[in-house]
């Protein structure tokens, strides 16, 4: 790490290493759907204004789209996925195998832990 000449690292403060020692976020649908669907538009050598004029969208809504910023409706993912010479099924099995590369960071709430949960006898 590059440090400012008048800036100083915090003890015990965290470093790069530290950083990605992390577990990741797990990825929204829309997001990891955004990653593939770029992916498959630079593998082609594309620009957006080529796939997009294809799947008869804006450009400005498929890069909203590649930045997982929305969520298509299933026309439109279809749309996209012909547009980029692939099918519905395919990109989604795409999609469904990079978001199970993730392990989900575990939740530390306190109605998930062991003891919370206890059987509940009804009576009538």
């Amino acid at each position: 790490m590059s440090e400012h000449p008048r800036l100083k690292a915090v003890p015990g403060g965290l470093d790069e290493g530290a950083r990605s020692a992390r577990p990741m976020r797990e990825p929204l649908w829309r997001e990891a759907l955004g990653e593939q669907l770029r992916s498959l538009r630079q593998e082609r050598g594309e620009k957006l204004t080529e796939t997009a004029g294809r799947a008869g969208i804006s450009p400005q809504y498929l890069s909203e789209v590649e930045r997982g910023r929305k969520e298509p409706s299933s026309e439109m993912i279809a749309a996209l996925a012909g547009a980029l010479g692939t099918s519905l099924g395919a990109l989604t099995r795409q999609v469904a195998e990079d978001l199970l590369r993730y392990r989900p960071v575990p939740a530390h709430h306190p109605a998930l832990s062991p003891m919370a949960i206890s059987p509940v006898l009804l009576a009538a």
